[in-house]
């Protein structure tokens, strides 16, 4: 049983991680998709197997333990894609926050209850707040948070995160620095969405030693120079909007010096590789025609600072 919860940065060296399940998962019909890149799959009969994902999210898996991570997996709720943990809940300092999700996903909480310690410290968002981990990123004092505020934002399944949603975290966590950053969405194209923050941003090394993957246009309005001179423009590996259909965004720290990548991503592991990071690089191509990729499978419990 998980009970020791602190994250305070996106990187710190991982202690326990839950990583999602693909097992037992019902193949969508066009019209129930929530995201353009399971659609287009769909559309185009490469839909992933669940042969194929349960397969690379086991290599994922022996990744993680090779790390000596603990690894926690959700119990298993019949019919139901539970391959995205990151968006069900996720971590801020020694709180578990709730993610308030759209109705397609929210029974997904159910299957980590278990995981959730009755002396954690946990906070739900309010009924308007709408918010999903996989837009939130824990960067030391900062917290950075995607959302969409658009006047449509009831007819964008791909909208996840909401003002109200900001706003809840800005009040629970007063002593941090809360950014937000407004992302482009579209229901049918995918690289012109950026479904979460995490599909077009990913932070990574220390705050001394920063690092980032970055697509410049996910973004739908210039908050992003913050980020940019925050990290610095010579340390950011600039991406395409093809990259961010890719997810070559969406990669994981297993700490400030260790990152798990797929392996098709030559440029981004490359690149990592040539800053003084091990990329631990696996398939996990089939996880990724579902919009999602390793950031996205993870829910990061505990990290050492």
């Amino acid at each position: 049983m998980a009970t020791t919860l602190n994250v305070k940065s996106e990187s710190g060296k991982l202690k326990s991680v839950v990583l999602g399940i693909a097992a037992d998962i019902e193949v969508p019909t066009l019209e129930s998709t929530y995201d353009p890149t399971s659609r287009q799959h769909l559309l185009y009969g490469t839909y992933p197997t669940e042969e194929a994902m349960v397969k690379e999210m086991d290599c994922f898996r022996a990744v993680l333990e090779k790390h000596s991570v603990r690894v926690f997996r959700p119990s298993n709720i019949p019919k139901l894609n539970q391959i995205f943990a990151r968006d069900v809940g996720f971590v801020i300092d020694n709180c578990f926050i709730r993610s308030h999700m759209i109705a397609d996903r929210r029974e997904e909480i159910e299957g980590i209850q278990h995981l959730i310690a009755p002396t954690n410290k946990v906070l739900e968002p309010p009924q308007d707040a709408l918010i999903e981990g996989g837009d939130v990123i824990v960067w030391n004092e900062y917290i950075f948070i995607g959302m969409y505020d658009g006047p449509d934002f009831k007819d964008m399944k791909c909208a996840r995160t909401n003002t109200a949603g900001v706003d809840f975290i800005r009040q629970a966590f007063p002593h941090k620095k809360v950014y937000e950053f407004p992302l482009r969405k579209s229901n049918t194209v995918p690289h012109e969405n950026a479904l979460h923050l995490d599909c077009c941003f990913q932070p990574l090394g220390t705050a001394e030693q920063p690092l980032a993957l970055m697509h410049k246009g996910g973004f739908a309005d210039e908050s992003v120079n913050f980020l940019i001179d925050l990290i610095g423009e010579e340390n950011i590996l600039f991406l395409s909007k093809e990259d961010m259909r890719d997810m070559m965004a969406n990669v994981f720290s297993i700490s400030p010096t260790v990152v798990v990548s797929e392996s098709s991503f030559v440029k981004v592991n490359e690149w990592l590789r040539s800053r003084g990071i091990t990329v631990e690089d696996i398939e996990y191509k089939e996880i990724g025609k579902q919009g999602g990729l390793m950031r996205c499978s993870t829910l990061p419990l505990e990290r050492d600072e």
